[in-house]
């Protein structure tokens, strides 16, 4: 049986960048099914983080870097300042994802932020990273401008917070089992052949058919 993935993620959060390598890796060959979610650290108009200040330059020297080159990702602390909200570029995951391309859609978006220095608040930015996965961009950048997933979006945002429980980010929550943070390839291989065995039917010992029937 299909085990469901569903993963939490932000696109200006930097660990979950990190943590997508081990899990691609680890759900190779599976039989799985693959989501990504919306949720966002710091909803408009909350103010977002500047990566001159202290916070993010040290998380960064004490963590991301880190953890990025043991893992062999290429990653840089993206120049935008103040980071840009997320809203616009998960609303266009919607339309991405009513295409069929909402997996690939994710994986550019972080790309783009945390390896290219890309503003990913900037409408015109996300409609060519749109069309570099292809997507129609006409439709796309109408649908940023119409806000036509706004609501679809906060839905699901809503969801996330409150439904889902999710309070951080990377959250993977895999068939029945939740796990956050960066977890290795192993450790997720073996929470999916759990949800796997988990989900085998478990049959009663010693049913048979014989010459009086079954």
């Amino acid at each position: 049986m299909t085990v469901k993935i569903k993963i939490y993620s932000d696109y200006v959060c930097p660990f979950c960048l990190l943590a997508k390598k081990p899990m691609d890796e680890a759900i190779e060959g599976k039989d799985v099914e693959v989501e990504w979610m919306p949720y966002e650290l710091r909803p408009y108009p909350n103010e977002t983080l500047k990566p001159e200040e202290h916070y993010l330059q040290s998380t960064w020297k004490q963590s991301v870097f880190p953890i990025a080159e043991q893992m062999g990702i290429d990653i840089i602390l993206p120049s935008v300042s103040p980071q840009p909200h997320t809203h616009l570029a998960f609303e266009g995951y919607q339309y991405a994802k009513e295409q069929g391309k909402g997996n690939e859609y994710n994986d550019r978006m972080l790309r783009a932020f945390f390896q290219e220095d890309q503003d990913i608040g900037d409408r015109e930015i996300l409609t060519r990273l749109a069309g570099e996965i292809g997507l129609d961009e006409r439709e796309y950048r109408e649908a940023l401008e119409t806000r036509k997933y706004k609501e679809a979006h906060q839905k699901t945002l809503q969801h996330a917070y409150k439904a889902a429980g999710i309070t951080a980010v990377p959250t993977f929550v895999i068939g029945d089992t939740k796990v956050a943070g960066i977890r290795s390839k192993e450790t997720l291989e073996q929470i999916i052949d759990d949800e796997i065995n988990r989900q085998k039917p478990d049959f009663p010992e010693g049913i048979v058919c014989d010459s009086e029937g079954c």
